[in-house]
């Protein structure tokens, strides 16, 4: 097998064909699928045939797949956690009409990477579309490691040993939803290098993006100021481009070199059924864990955030 990949950037991104998804690969097949996801950070792969079951199975070649939080007392849209839900619908597949949560999702039209915020770092990302809004909906990538690859020497010195805390609420309580600093604060948080090395290229890119808080050890306003000049360096046009769905589109995305967003759509009018699964970074457990669940159990508490209900969160 030889794919064909088409460039979309000069450094970031392609568009790959010249291989079917739906069939079992060869060790051969499965390295240059690998390969070519170092190489662009982005590939897109184009009506792909893939169902929920087809979806697991292919992302497994990129390594262990997350389990999205068991559902204890409340129905869920899909048969398998290692699906996790990236739409505009209920479980009963309907558009969701709850303002808090639909609140709540706008963090995902931040500027972020995937599961940042826990200290299980998410590799790859694999997101598959079932159903696209007729306009808008877009996800927009930017190129983490050419733009850190672009930076002055001056700045890639005074960043390259400083550890960011990150977590879930601070991207959403940039996007709107009620909470406090102290809410934020309280809530479990991950430290994570703000350079972020690849292994298989060899290559640094810059590990920030929405979830990003405080810089350790740096006064806060210092630090917010310098990690929004860093995500305003990473998001300049030369770096940045955005994928439009069709269902059975399927794009993956590397979150240790890049970021993304999701683009505006008419939410509460259109359907947008996309489905994600989460490869976590490093070697499986020896031992069955459930670090999503346990996150939100410790974030959650009893439930509520002051005294607003608090909707079931997306990773």
């Amino acid at each position: 097998m030889s794919l064909t990949v088409k460039p979309i950037l000069p450094r970031f991104g392609a568009e790959v064909s010249g291989v079917d998804l739906t069939k079992p690969l060869d060790a051969a097949q499965r390295r240059e699928i690998v390969d070519t996801m170092d190489k662009w950070g982005v590939n897109v792969y184009r009506n792909t045939g893939l169902n929920d079951e087809g979806h697991i199975a292919f992302s497994q070649i990129f390594g262990y797949l997350e389990r999205a939080p068991a559902a204890t007392g409340r129905k869920t849209r899909h048969k398998y956690r290692e699906i996790f839900d990236a739409s505009n619908l209920d479980a009963d597949g309907n558009i969701i009409q709850d303002e808090m949560l639909m609140l709540h999702k706008k963090g995902d039209q931040l500027w972020h990477t995937d599961s940042s915020f826990m200290e299980m770092r998410t590799s790859y990302s694999l997101l598959l579309c079932y159903e696209a809004p007729p306009e808008g909906g877009h996800t927009w990538f930017a190129d983490t490691r050419s733009a850190y690859d672009d930076l002055p020497q001056a700045m890639k010195d005074r960043i390259e040993h400083l550890e960011v805390e990150h977590s879930l609420w601070e991207s959403r309580k940039k996007a709107g939803f009620p909470l406090t600093d102290e809410d934020v604060d309280s809530r479990p948080k991950a430290r994570q290098p703000l350079v972020m090395p690849q292994a298989s290229t060899g290559r640094k890119s810059l590990y920030v993006a929405a979830h990003a808080r405080d810089i350790v050890g740096m006064p806060s306003d210092e630090g917010r100021a310098l990690l929004k000049e860093l995500i305003d360096w990473a998001t300049q046009p030369q770096y940045v481009f955005s994928v439009k769905y069709e269902p059975g589109d399927m794009v993956i995305w590397d979150n240790l070199a890049s970021m993304h967003r999701g683009g505006e759509y008419d939410s509460k009018k259109y359907r947008r059924d996309m489905r994600r699964t989460t490869v976590r970074e490093g070697t499986p457990p020896e031992i069955a864990d459930d670090p999503f669940a346990e996150y939100f159990k410790a974030s959650l508490g009893n439930g509520v955030i002051g005294s607003k209900p608090q909707p079931a969160p997306a990773a």
